[in-house]
């Protein structure tokens, strides 16, 4: 039961915004949508001990689409924005063969989530929590708020969405502009999850960066021209490139300065070259292309020590004006230790980063590079109070206990 368990947990994981994406699509309500796709994964913990389904997807979608089914016909009423029960029992008719079957509808649902009658952070969240299948708390934890906040925003835009009639499609070239920023903040988010999960749960949520970067392509070929696309895009490659050498045998995480080279991926890595570089003869940088430019800067060198810090702190200071964030200037502030000594890092840390493990992470590591043992391990300890990531928590001890 157990390995089911686990089973399920991974397909909720890998595949929830996929069939989710697909079910709004079929039942155009966000809500209604999301709760008969929570009942068929209860579902399958009580129908599989008898026998796993051939194709676990189409199983939990077909019964996701009953579900919607038996509500409808207990309801009393139904609202305009709900299907019919006569399209719903064709789609239910139509044998779902296997996997590949599904169509795949999460741009869609981006595009629908991204619409500019809800607020930016609204969009961001209700993306987060119908695509990555995010629970409210780990929502609330990136956006600093309380979980009933959160939760009181997720249900206020489903319901907008539902009153508004917003339509779940990808609208044409005119409608993108208001929309494309929060899409490619959405996409960036999602990589980010696979990316930082990754590093301690293995290939668990890996698939969330492959995702990203398959989101990415598809807005890219919507929007081939636009450089903040390009360099989104650009981004996600350049940065997954580095993930086969990101963990030890141990599960330990690996700092960049120790990377195995030649076990990043080289194809992502020249790809991801060409299209930033093309992206940047256009003369419009954005936050995404600096950031490309970033990566770009760690790929193109052979080795740590031969990375060019002065480069990289310039683009940082304009990246800082672009996006005056505390987290903007603590990465400018990495880049700075390292390109002039870890005592002008030390003084360019920002403030109000206190509950941030990277911020104490990286003050540790200036501290210890600048000989200040006793401060050095105090930050660690602060590092590691903050920190739920296995790997990193191995990282920072392995770290904080060679201090002598």
């Amino acid at each position: 039961m157990d390995r089911l368990q686990s089973d399920i947990a991974k397909l909720m994981r890998d595949d929830w915004g996929r069939l989710l994406a697909v079910l709004i699509g079929n039942l155009r309500d966000f809500q209604f949508a999301e709760d008969c796709l929570s009942d068929a994964f209860s579902s399958a913990l009580e129908h599989w001990p008898r026998g796993y389904p051939r194709n676990p997807q189409g199983w939990l979608l077909q019964v996701a689409r009953r579900k919607a089914i038996s509500r409808l016909r207990r309801a009393a009423t139904r609202t305009k924005a709900r299907p019919d029960l006569a399209y719903l029992m064709a789609l239910d008719a139509e044998e779902i063969e296997s996997e590949h079957d599904i169509p795949d509808e999460r741009l869609r649902l981006i595009f629908t989530a991204c619409h500019p009658a809800l607020d930016p952070k609204t969009r961001i969240a209700l993306t987060l929590r119908t695509l990555c299948g995010l629970a409210t708390p780990e929502i609330a934890r990136a956006f600093l708020d309380k979980e009933a906040t959160m939760a009181q925003r997720l249900a206020r835009a489903k319901t907008k969405i539902a009153k508004a009639g917003i339509p779940y499609d990808v609208p044409g070239p005119q409608a993108w502009e208001p929309r494309l920023t929060s899409v490619l903040t959405v996409i960036y988010l999602i990589f980010n999850e696979g990316y930082s999960a990754s590093t301690g749960e293995a290939s668990i949520r890996g698939t969330l960066c492959d995702e990203a970067i398959r989101l990415a392509r598809a807005v890219h070929s919507l929007c081939p021209t636009d450089p903040e696309v390009a360099g989104l895009l650009a981004l996600l490659l350049l940065n997954h490139a580095r993930s086969p050498a990101r963990l030890d045998a141990s599960g330990t995480t690996i700092p960049l300065e120790l990377h195995d080279r030649t076990r990043w991926n080289h194809g992502h890595i020249r790809e991801g070259l060409a299209i930033l570089k093309t992206a940047l003869r256009r003369g419009r940088p954005g936050p995404f292309q600096l950031q490309a430019a970033i990566s770009a800067v760690h790929a193109e060198a052979a080795d740590f020590e031969a990375t060019r810090w002065d480069e990289l702190a310039l683009i940082y200071d304009r990246l800082v004006e672009l996006v005056p964030t505390p987290v903007v200037a603590l990465n400018r502030a990495v880049a700075l230790s390292f390109a002039h000594g870890p005592a002008l890092g030390l003084a360019n840390l920002p403030e109000g980063l206190e509950h941030y493990q990277s911020f104490h992470a990286a003050r540790a590591d200036m501290l210890r590079r600048q000989g200040r043992t006793s401060d050095a391990r105090d930050a660690y300890d602060q590092a590691l109070a903050l920190t739920r990531n296995e790997a990193d928590r191995l990282f920072l001890e392995k770290r904080r206990d060679a201090l002598i």
